[in-house]
């Protein structure tokens, strides 16, 4: 007879509720320990528009649905199959904790409260302390209490979708074909050559020893469509992954489009252009992008007024704006239009925060540095699309500036991950990078 394992206790810090507002549901039937410090750290982050607010504001409406004392002292059970969830009341730092670390501080009342559980429990590792702050979970580690950073919406890198996929030794009468009939390919050849997996609108360069093919595979996996390179607004895809980008950022089938790739790879100036490119089917042209703030200090710690302290944060996307700007001349309509465009606020640039609370019909949405937001906020942000509107999200993973969040855990990875297989999605990773030869090198080496 199998024995059943005695449930494990997970005592939670402030950012993984701050992460997941859901995060009490997430530990099957074991224990959660919230501390009191939690709660009132939870209490700071209730007034404002940015999700981590709202997470606060869901996490303590769902503590206020369980009633009763036993909150404070056995804990109360969150359904059938779960554990028990306890607010935990602890007086000041554990004096041995205070030996070691001196100040008193959030963390450190966090970690007290961690080391006061662990000395009651018969067994070192049923105790957890669950953090996304690299440094509690190594200060809870040097005391001897087992730490895990917040796994649940974690993707494996290594499985990330990129998107494409390369077909080798397909004989020139099928690629002649694909040529002159590119509607009318059927596409069992192609999903019989992809060994490793195919999905809706996934690109493709079907090739042999004498020519090759850019091709994608429809929404409904029947046709094979060749891809060509085309301008857009001024600028011409210079490799095959930014013409699979341009396909689908023009159309407008597909209306949720994830690009990634590395500085330099053309994945914010190709958007950008698309949605100028196809502007005539859209109201308005929105493009945002996340403020995180140096050194995690708010905004308010810059000089000047709220357009000066949002100022850097705007500025490359308006560098990629003038770079398309830049293709015309000054007295040329398509210069001229992007001017009148912002003048009459058919085309908005600003931080992702202020397009809180607007309307999303009609609209092309580009979301830049999409990697240093939650899986939580790309739900919001696709859950608020109405119809006819197009979704661009754009980033590099590796580059990640949020303080509690890396290339497994961010919302960019997420949502490729979640996805893929849609046929209203499609996605591309650029690898090559075309700002210049000196930033491809030092992409690469540095």
């Amino acid at each position: 007879m199998k024995l059943k394992k005695s449930p494990k206790t997970f005592v939670l810090d402030t950012n993984v509720i701050l992460h997941d507002s859901t995060c009490i549901h997430q530990f099957k039937d074991n224990n959660i320990v919230i501390p009191i410090t939690v709660i009132e750290e939870i209490d700071h982050f209730k007034r404002g528009s940015q999700v981590i607010n709202l997470n606060a504001r869901e996490f303590a409406r769902t503590l206020d649905t369980l009633t009763g004392s036993a909150l404070f002292d056995g804990g109360i059970s969150l359904g059938k199959g779960k554990g028990k969830v306890k607010i935990a009341i602890t007086k000041g730092l554990n004096d041995e904790i205070r030996e070691i670390f001196r100040e008193d501080t959030p963390d450190h009342r966090i970690l007290s409260t961690a080391y006061e559980l662990r000395k009651k429990e018969s067994t070192k590792d049923s105790v957890i302390l669950v953090s996304k702050d690299v440094n509690l979970r190594m200060k809870a580690k040097a005391i001897g209490i087992l730490a895990e950073d917040y796994t649940t919406d974690r993707i494996s890198l290594e499985e990330l979708y990129s998107g494409k996929g390369t077909l080798e030794d397909f004989d020139d009468d099928l690629l002649t074909k694909i040529f002159q009939v590119p509607f009318q390919i059927p596409s069992q050849k192609v999903l019989k050559a992809d060994k490793n997996e195919y999905h809706p609108n996934k690109f493709y360069v079907i090739r042999n020893a004498s020519r090759s093919v850019l091709a994608y595979l429809d929404q409904e996996m029947k046709t094979v469509e060749k891809i060509d390179k085309n301008y857009i607004y001024g600028i011409k895809p210079r490799n095959a992954e930014q013409t699979f980008a341009v396909s689908a950022l023009i159309n407008n089938k597909i209306p949720l489009v994830t690009i990634t790739g590395k500085a330099g790879t053309g994945k914010t100036l190709l958007a950008l252009a698309a949605a100028l490119f196809v502007k005539k089917d859209f109201r308005q042209i929105y493009v945002a992008r996340p403020v995180i703030p140096l050194s995690n200090k708010d905004i308010g710690f810059l000089p000047g007024d709220v357009d000066s302290k949002l100022a850097p944060y705007m500025q490359p996307l308006w560098d990629n704006l003038k770079v398309i700007q830049d293709q015309f001349p000054d007295t040329d309509k398509h210069h001229l239009q992007i001017n009148q465009m912002i003048k009459d606020e058919k085309l908005i640039v600003e931080p992702l925060s202020y397009i809180r609370g607007r309307s999303l019909q009609r609209i092309y949405f580009i979301v830049d540095e999409a990697q240093n937001l939650t899986p939580h906020e790309i739900k919001t942000i696709i859950t608020r699309v109405g119809e006819g509107t197009k979704i661009v999200f754009t980033g590099d993973i590796y580059q990640i500036d949020h303080p509690y969040l890396d290339s497994q855990s961010n919302g960019l990875s997420y949502l490729i991950e979640t996805f893929k297989g849609q046929k209203l999605y499609a996605h591309i990773n650029l690898e090559k990078g075309e700002r210049s030869e000196l930033a491809e090198l030092a992409s690469n080496l540095l």
